[in-house]
């Protein structure tokens, strides 16, 4: 299984009698956004950058322009500025990312407070059960994969840190999302793109509300083969010193080795010790 990708912005096109740079300004605009407040020239760095991914490792300026929704103009002015700063290196036409955007995500996670906390944590977990275990933060409609110790290959896709996956139809999803108000979580569904990635994904808001509902009051989360066929994942909350969710802690099995029911009977309780453990860190913190 793999995701879909994800559709890129339209280029702006110039309507009659308006230059394409201020069709530019007026696509990249939304209701949403605060007035001046709002650098429109950072949002569109941002968004370059973003135009690189494993599907487009390299592109031309022309490519990153139609990807990112600028004129050429605007493209290259961001790209030499990337290149300047060291984010981004060209080699004839092409230009490609350099491994120093690596810091920019590496300051969100040494700035998290569980991230060099869970790791030994989580190492141990993994040895205990052997099975894959992971950590994950909720990004708006998605889990972003923050820490990860690998066992067997359990999925067709290759996850790793940054790695990001739908919320609704994962066990860290539901756990993170059942710690939004029901405002939060009525919005986070209602902008979630649902899609029936096996037979048993469920797919019906109503009963998405009651399955997060039921992992609210139980206090954890097992999702049964409804991202992948074969892949059982089971997962508990990590949270901060005032008792908030932060982050979900995983362990991860395929069906061959064990059922869901089997998965909940022999891995809860050191799945929750784990979390638990990594909570009382993540306090005594501070």
């Amino acid at each position: 299984m793999s995701k879909a990708p994800q559709a890129s912005p339209p280029a702006p096109v110039a309507s009659a009698g308006i230059p394409a740079e201020a069709a530019e300004n007026a696509a990249a605009d939304s209701p949403d956004k605060p007035g001046d407040s709002y650098v429109q020239s950072f949002a569109r760095g941002l968004a370059v950058i973003r135009t690189f991914n494993a599907g487009r490792p390299e592109q031309t300026l022309t490519d990153v322009a139609a990807a990112a929704g600028l004129t050429r103009a605007g493209a290259r002015r961001i790209l030499l500025t990337l290149q300047t700063l060291g984010y981004v290196e060209a080699e004839g036409r092409l230009f490609r990312l350099t491994p120093k955007i690596l810091d920019l995500g590496f300051a969100y996670l040494t700035s998290m407070p569980f991230w060099n906390l869970a790791e030994p944590i989580m190492e141990e977990l993994s040895a205990q059960v052997h099975e894959s275990c992971s950590a994950a933060v909720l990004d708006r409609t998605e889990i972003v994969y923050v820490l990860r110790v690998p066992t067997h290959k359990i999925m067709t896709i290759n996850l790793s840190i940054g790695s990001r996956l739908p919320a609704y139809c994962t066990s860290m999803g539901r756990m993170l999302l059942s710690a939004l108000s029901d405002e939060e979580l009525d919005a986070a569904l209602d902008a979630s793109p649902i899609k029936q990635y096996t037979p048993r994904t469920i797919t019906d808001k109503d009963e998405l509300k009651k399955t997060i509902a039921q992992v609210r009051r139980q206090g954890w989360s097992v999702v049964d083969q409804e991202l992948e066929a074969g892949l059982i994942s089971l997962s508990a909350p990590i949270r901060n010193r005032q008792g908030r969710v932060i982050a979900a802690l995983n362990i991860s099995g395929n069906v061959q080795r064990n059922s869901a029911k089997q998965m909940v009977k022999a891995f809860l309780e050191p799945l929750q010790q784990a979390a638990q453990t990594v909570s009382e860190l993540v306090a005594r913190r501070g």
